[in-house]
């Protein structure tokens, strides 16, 4: 299991921010996708935007997004932790104890990038993401 740090970013300034980490840190961008290049209706200023991007630094991760809803993300409530189990029932299991008195954002389901991927706010108020890699 990992733990992940995942930064979300309003006014597009996700791969400012990645680039910025990228050169300080001497990391590698090993994944960056767009929002334009999912299935998802995107509104035309959006579309390149960053949908999901990762910074590995040494054995560190570093995920990072811009956000679709702009007016929700400020500084200090844009970082999740980023939870990554083996199976779907791991996803479905954690996304039940850590979503309990919290609030859904997104339950378990099988996204379209090969992940089964959830949402939420903890009890404590702290953003999650739970999810796998599913087996091709």
């Amino acid at each position: 299991m990992k733990i992940i740090t995942y930064l979300h970013f309003p006014d597009g300034q996700a791969e400012a921010a990645l680039n910025h980490y990228k050169e300080i840190t001497g990391g590698e961008i090993v994944m960056m996708s767009r929002m334009g290049e999912g299935p998802m209706e995107v509104p035309a200023n959006l579309k390149d935007r960053i949908m999901h991007a990762r910074l590995q630094v040494g054995e560190t991760i570093l995920y990072l997004s811009d956000t679709f809803e702009e007016n929700k993300i400020q500084k200090g409530n844009n970082l999740a932790l980023s939870l990554h189990v083996e199976t779907p029932a791991e996803v479905d299991a954690l996304f039940a104890r850590l979503s309990e008195g919290g609030k859904v954002v997104m339950p378990p389901n099988d996204a379209f990038w090969g992940s089964r991927f959830s949402m939420l706010e903890d009890k404590f108020g702290v953003n999650w993401m739970v999810s796998c890699e599913l087996k091709k």
